[in-house]
């Protein structure tokens, strides 16, 4: 009885230690998700979370200042004076706050802490980063900035012809090799196995002097054909090994069957070992199709940077560098390259931990 008690509070412990981590990581995810819909002037004015209910200044009258008022010098506002920057970051006055609320019309807001949630959402940041017109956003202050669209459909689908073949061709080739070093005796079978595990610990940046120096010669750099082999190659050490662990754990005896029956490799291939290892292939597809979907290096170097072969990590990552403080356009964008990831996760999902699971060595 003292022993299931045990058992019982050991269990809840570590739900309850995995639950506070996964609360932890789904914050700044739900922060990243909120922000893409806000106005670009909410997202720069006031964190995320004020969307939740909380205290806040709420506008409750305007003044209206004479168009002529020099804002480079003292501006006078009821028997009081301020400065530009004051008033831009909002002066407290007898509990009240004075803001401006469109500066270039010269009109300040007269503003009462009250409870309040911001609630005011958008999809034209999704519409500025998608498209590649020409949108106009409102600022804190008022005023309207017109800026060009990012136009990331292009690297969108640029991302999806990468990523799907670059997972289905070394998941396809490793599963072949996996059966063969599993079931099949052939000379070389347990060096070349080991040569396979050997390359998991050898760098990528290793080979890509090398490699694009070939393609280079072949004609093969800055295509989809040269970035699937390259993806294809850098992956099948991993997957081999991956489902060699899975499929070597297949029951010997449905093999032994099979042989009697007259059944050839391939047809033992195609007609046992794949419908058995659909687990496995699904959760090293997961792991596959996410290290290809959210890769920047080997794309660079073997796809380019060029507007029309660019990848959502190349296009993200110039957005981070030319566009630092569009918080507006980084987290629609970021969360964009989020959503084919998710979708394949949990369209995999229920195979995943069985695939995991599947070629674990029993004690």
């Amino acid at each position: 009885m003292r022993r299931k008690k045990k058992l019982r509070q050991s269990k809840w412990l570590v739900n309850g230690v995995l639950g506070f981590i996964c609360f932890i990581w789904l914050i700044p995810t739900l922060g990243l998700f909120v922000s893409s819909f806000r106005p670009a002037a909410d997202i720069l004015s006031e964190g995320w979370w004020n969307v939740f209910p909380h205290r806040t200044w709420t506008a409750t009258s305007e003044i209206t200042l004479p168009e002529h008022t020099d804002l480079r010098e003292p501006i006078e506002v009821n028997g009081r004076s301020y400065t530009d920057d004051e008033l831009r970051a909002g002066v407290v006055v007898d509990g009240e706050r004075l803001i401006w609320a469109n500066r270039r019309a010269r009109t300040l807001q007269v503003q009462e802490r009250e409870w309040g949630a911001s609630l005011q959402f958008t999809t034209q940041n999704y519409e500025a980063v998608l498209g590649g017109k020409q949108y106009e956003i409102v600022m804190p202050g008022g005023d309207v900035q017109t800026q060009k669209g990012t136009g990331m459909s292009q690297s969108f689908w640029n991302t999806v012809a990468v990523s799907f073949p670059a997972t289905v061709i070394p998941v396809f080739i490793a599963s072949f090799a996996a059966y063969a070093f599993a079931w099949m005796r052939f000379p070389g079978r347990r060096t070349m196995f080991v040569v396979i595990v050997a390359l998991l610990v050898v760098p990528i940046q290793v080979a890509l002097i090398p490699v694009l120096r070939d393609y280079t010669s072949l004609g093969l750099n800055g295509t989809y054909l040269g970035i699937w082999l390259a993806h294809a190659a850098f992956g099948l050490p991993l997957v081999t090994y991956f489902m060699y662990n899975f499929i070597s754990q297949l029951p010997k005896d449905l093999f032994e069957s099979a042989f009697m029956d007259g059944a050839s490799n391939f047809t033992m291939f195609s007609r046992l070992v794949l419908p058995l290892s659909v687990p496995a292939l699904a959760s090293i597809s997961i792991f596959q199709f996410l290290w290809v979907w959210n890769d920047y290096l080997v794309s660079l170097i073997f796809l380019g940077n060029q507007p029309d072969v660019q990848v959502m990590s190349m296009k993200i990552a110039s957005l981070v560098g030319s566009r630092g403080n569009d918080w507006h356009l980084l987290t629609a964008a970021a969360f964009i390259s989020m959503l084919m990831p998710l979708a394949v996760f949990f369209t995999l999902q229920r195979y995943f931990v069985r695939g995991l699971m599947g070629g674990a060595v029993k004690g």
